[in-house]
């Protein structure tokens, strides 16, 4: 997952979420305006391509499309 592209998350992204979340599977807040994008890609500093490394993104700009992706995957 690390160091190929980041992870475009369905999460919304809040700076102090996980102070108040789950501590198991936290799905997010249940509204924003900005994406949680997780990891690191080709291009980004060397602090990013990491799992850990978590991030926001508006999801109508199209800036860094070229270093981002996806995954999926299906509930159990």
């Amino acid at each position: 997952m690390a160091g190929n592209v980041r992870e475009w998350c369905w999460d919304f992204y809040h700076d102090s979420y996980y102070l108040v979340s789950p501590s198991i599977n936290p799905t997010g807040p249940a509204a924003g305006t900005d994406r949680v994008m997780r990891g690191g890609a080709w291009n980004t500093p060397t602090f990013y391509p990491r799992v850990a490394a978590r991030d926001l993104w508006m999801p109508e700009d199209t800036f860094a499309m070229e270093s981002t992706g996806f995954r999926c995957v299906r509930k159990p």
